[in-house]
């Protein structure tokens, strides 16, 4: 897995750097394992500019894996909470296009036996 990380409104330090990779190369374990992945990790504050209260931090990754494009993003007025969160966030939606294209297989399968049983009689290769 390939991480590019840019930092925008603010300097990206050694400790935010380190924190970064650590954190999202523990995504890799829920990735195919033949593939060699692209991402796309942007921090930084929101803006300069805030009148009232604290800065807001954004994290934002961008991945595409066998063709699939997943994007998480979280704004957050820390910003060790801004990339955990986007973090969670980027594996729960590979999770569950992993569920999805699961299911759909199962149906798939489910479907063809019905169809299978249903020719049994018919069958030219055993049945009653």
């Amino acid at each position: 897995m390939n991480i590019n990380i840019k930092a925008t409104n603010m300097e990206l330090t050694g400790a935010i750097r380190e924190y970064t990779i650590e954190k999202v190369s523990s995504i890799e374990k829920f990735m195919p394992a033949t593939d060699t992945t692209n991402v796309f990790i942007e921090i930084g504050k929101e803006s300069n500019h805030h009148q009232k209260g604290d800065d807001v931090y954004k994290a934002e990754i961008r991945m595409s894996i066998r063709g699939k494009e997943f994007f998480a993003e979280n704004r957050n007025a820390d910003l060790h909470a801004a990339i955990d969160a986007v973090r969670d966030e980027a594996v729960r939606e590979i999770k569950n296009e992993k569920e999805k294209n699961q299911t759909l297989f199962i149906r798939g399968a489910r479907s063809l036996k019905k169809r299978i049983k249903g020719m049994k009689p018919w069958w030219p290769f055993g049945g009653k």
